[in-house]
């Protein structure tokens, strides 16, 4: 298959031309063949994953819309699904619009997709940033010392914040909805704003911090998320992997914001309900994405002109506050739940 993804360069000489980020790119010649195996490919990879993870949602859904009673077993999902089928698609893609060249060594290939550090939670390392670490790299002490000094805090922000605060946040959640108070409601969305943070942060470093002990740089995944002032902001800074992927593989090849303003909004709803839906097989989930859209969509159309006007420290609040309501549905186990709970924040039964 990444035979028929290659193709010849377009010039003799091979010469590259940079991405916008500065990838180089060969000139390359997309014929209908190397399309063909790039949707084949890709779509393989998506069912693998559909089925495993959104299957029993699927028949959910059906048996509430039709009134029927599809039985089904629930499957245990396979560990790193997602990040393994992330990165084959990065892999395929990358080869065909000529970022990277087709790898010949099943073993190189290998350790690409199931590198063990970044399987589990991330981040999300594109094929192209990785594919000349895994023919040469460098690994030496100093390196080696930032790796583990990365590492160790990583598991400081995990073992001794995130799973701390989590104590607190499982108390308030598996109280029963008549005994949440406004007060005790907002403490469990504070506290589950950090857990989410410092756990997955925590992790990412780890990952990074254990890839550089072994001669691979990782680019980060967190930028000091809350510290922004916008949602468009905030994900420029949280888990810039994710953000990364799908803007270089489904919101540029869209057509991004080249396109009319109708077709950019479509793109901007096709991206952020995708999000959603990555994260869970749940309704909650895909709102908390549309969520996102929306807030983005309003800062990019209705807000442009006024934002510069509104004092940073208003922006800042706001733009917490907004994280805040979003995470209420990302932890809630339903989408009415996440109605419930953010209710009882604001003092409505």
């Amino acid at each position: 298959i990444a035979s028929c993804l290659e193709h010849a360069p377009a010039r003799a000489n091979g010469a590259q031309d940079q991405d916008t980020d500065g990838t180089s790119r060969m000139q390359t010649v997309k014929t209908p063949t190397a399309k063909l195996f790039l949707t084949i490919a890709v779509a393989i990879n998506l069912l693998l994953l559909g089925f495993f993870k959104y299957y029993g949602f699927l028949v959910d859904n059906i048996n509430a819309l039709t009134g029927l009673s599809i039985g089904y077993t629930q499957l245990a999902l396979p560990i790193g699904i997602s990040f393994f089928t992330f990165s084959v698609i990065t892999y395929i893609a990358d080869v065909y619009n000529g970022k990277a060249e087709a790898q010949r060594n099943i073993i190189e290939y290998a350790l690409y997709v199931s590198f063990f550090p970044k399987v589990m939670s991330g981040p999300i390392v594109q094929y192209h940033d990785m594919a000349a670490q895994l023919r040469d790299r460098s690994c030496f002490m100093e390196k080696f010392g930032d790796g583990a000094r990365l590492f160790v805090v990583g598991l400081g922000k995990k073992v001794l914040i995130a799973d701390c605060l989590n104590s607190t946040f499982t108390a308030v959640s598996s109280l029963p909805s008549n005994g949440v108070s406004t007060l005790t409601a907002w403490l469990g969305c504070i506290t589950y704003t950090l857990v989410i943070y410092f756990d997955f942060s925590g992790y990412s470093d780890m990952a990074i911090g254990i890839a550089k002990m072994f001669g691979f740089d990782i680019s980060k995944n967190f930028d000091y998320p809350y510290i922004s002032k916008s949602a468009t902001e905030f994900w420029r800074r949280w888990h810039i992997s994710l953000g990364r992927f799908f803007r270089d593989y489904v919101y540029i090849p869209l057509g991004g914001n080249r396109v009319t303003v109708a077709k950019h909004i479509r793109n901007i709803a096709i991206v952020w309900l995708l999000t959603g839906f990555w994260h869970g097989a749940a309704w909650n989930f895909i709102f908390w994405g549309g969520f996102y859209g929306v807030l983005l969509l309003i800062e990019k159309y209705l807000l442009k002109d006024v934002v510069d006007r509104i004092p940073a420290a208003v922006q800042h609040i706001v733009a917490l506050l907004l994280i805040m309501i979003g995470w209420v549905f990302f932890f809630s186990p339903t989408l009415g739940a996440g109605f419930v709970w953010l209710g009882q924040m604001f003092g409505i039964s």
